[in-house]
């Protein structure tokens, strides 16, 4: 059984930065794609970046330039760097993806989130 799980999540201070990081866990191939969401409280959520297995990636406006999103195979592990932080950047932050396992079977997944907190 696949799971994902997210860490790096915390308070930090508007201009820092922070680094999520989602393990797969579990018997896997290779993340076939992978992206981070954000759910602010009250609002709907929205894709904050995405990575397909060429490594071709898509940013949402808002954080282009300033949030950097990488997939390690090796280590069964998606990075989202957060750099220059802003309050408006508050959310719980999910990470998703779709995974091929060592059978070759390729399902999707998401992970359990992790809160992301920017001070003013």
């Amino acid at each position: 059984q696949v799971q994902l799980v997210e860490s790096g999540g915390g308070l930090v201070q508007a201009g820092g930065s922070l680094r999520l990081s989602c393990v797969a866990s579990g018997n896997i191939w290779r993340f076939n794609n992978a992206g981070w969401y954000r759910q602010a409280p009250g609002k709907q959520r929205e894709l904050v970046a995405t990575m397909t297995s060429g490594s071709s990636t898509n940013y949402a406006t808002s954080v282009k330039g300033r949030f950097t999103m990488s997939i390690d195979n090796a280590k069964k592990t998606v990075f989202l760097q957060m750099n220059s932080l802003k309050p408006e950047d508050t959310a719980v932050y999910y990470c998703h993806a779709h995974i091929t396992s060592v059978v070759l079977i390729t399902e999707e997944y998401w992970g359990q989130g992790t809160q992301v907190t920017v001070s003013s």
